[in-house]
């Protein structure tokens, strides 16, 4: 495996679009029910947790491009084998792979059960799943310009269910924010911390970046994609507090589909129902794209065909879906991926820039003693 990625120009993307790539993969099924488990760690003052969240992950983005302009065009895989060899590099590459399974594993199980409360409780499992994974399927093997299109366009399609909160918004009690800055700073903290379930999806950067053909425009797309999540999420956090008192917030599991069903129309009545169905063009994105880095990763790792492993994954996905049905299995999948993305996401990189920098500065090093000798 080399360690720079040769692309042709037929397979690259612009730069402009990572914003629909990073926010669509945010703005998945974490954001249903992220403000309830965000309330319940920080209170009234959970929208500054989530305004903290933000500025960590932009620091989080400022060292993994910076690592990633040490490297001529190199993805995370080339990374791990530069700096430390092959089977370690492999093994730590590994991880990455099986991240991205989990998390499209907690996307399926996750939206397969919100389908199942809200629209057709004694649907199986595995018939959703099955739905689900056709789509991913033939999406994925159009290559990542077509994903990408998929994201653009989904993207586009789904904005307008924004303007279901306005009956909600109409209605917020702002009493229910005061008093205000009084929690204590740590607590916000982990509030902040409950939300890192929700913002996965921005350390795609490490996988995309060697397709992107104007790298030097990275930045303003790369950041306004996580500020248009988070701002999201914000307005989200506070029309449901403002709406609904402290108590109905924790006892709802996903409170912004719950906001949906105070919009009112004459000739529907049942408004969640075609918002949940709608959803699937939210997280058909965040499937399609993780399918297609963890097969992107068995290639680059073991030089598998893409196609093969697509299937190959396809097929024990649809099996775990039928057999994970039940909601404290679900939750305990999410839990486990939140962990494992904690680490990864907003830890590892902190400690992988300083071993590239390292690394980098031997290589000059011992290129100078050759010259000079």
């Amino acid at each position: 495996m080399d360690i720079n990625v040769k692309v042709k120009p037929n397979l690259s993307i612009r730069a402009f679009y990572l914003f629909f790539i990073i926010a669509s993969l945010q703005l998945g099924v974490g954001i249903m029910g992220a403000t309830r488990f965000i309330y319940m760690e920080a209170g009234t003052d959970a929208w500054i947790s989530i305004l903290i969240a933000i500025a960590y992950i932009f620091v989080v983005l400022f060292v993994m491009t910076l690592t990633l302009k040490q490297y001529e065009n190199a993805d995370i895989f080339g990374i791990h084998k530069d700096l430390f060899g092959k089977w370690l590099g492999n093994l730590l590459s590994t991880v990455y792979i099986v991240y991205f399974v989990l998390t499209l594993f907690s996307v399926l199980i996750t939206y397969i059960e919100v389908v199942r409360v809200f629209i057709f409780p004694s649907m199986s499992p595995f018939t959703m799943s099955v739905i689900l994974m056709i789509l991913a399927v033939y999406s994925t093997l159009g290559g990542l310009r077509v994903i990408v299109g998929v994201c653009f366009l989904f993207f586009i399609l789904t904005h307008w269910l924004l303007f279901l909160l306005i009956e909600p918004a109409v209605q917020i009690d702002w009493d229910h924010f005061f008093p205000m800055f009084q929690t204590p700073f740590p607590v916000l903290l982990a509030g902040a911390k409950t939300s890192s379930y929700t913002f996965l999806g921005f350390e795609f950067l490490f996988l995309v970046y060697p397709f992107i053909q104007n790298k030097k425009g990275i930045n303003p797309p790369l950041y306004l994609s996580v500020a248009w999540s988070g701002l999201l999420l914000v307005l989200i956090t506070i029309i449901t507090l403002g709406f609904f008192t402290g108590v109905q917030v924790e006892r709802r599991e996903w409170t912004l589909l719950s906001l949906f069903k105070f919009q009112q129309f004459s000739f529907i009545e049942r408004l969640d129902f075609v918002v949940v169905a709608e959803w699937m063009m939210v997280i058909v994105p965040n499937i399609i794209l993780l399918l297609w880095g963890a097969t992107y990763g068995l290639r680059r790792l073991f030089k598998l065909p893409q196609k093969l492993t697509i299937y190959a994954l396809a097929f024990p996905l649809l099996i775990s879906c039928w057999i994970v049905d039940e909601h404290f299995r679900i939750q305990w999948v999410i839990e486990k991926v939140n962990v494992l993305g904690f680490w990864l996401v907003y830890v590892y990189p902190f400690l992988l820039l300083p071993m590239v920098l390292i690394k980098k500065k031997w290589k000059q090093r011992k290129r100078g003693e050759k010259n000079e000798a």
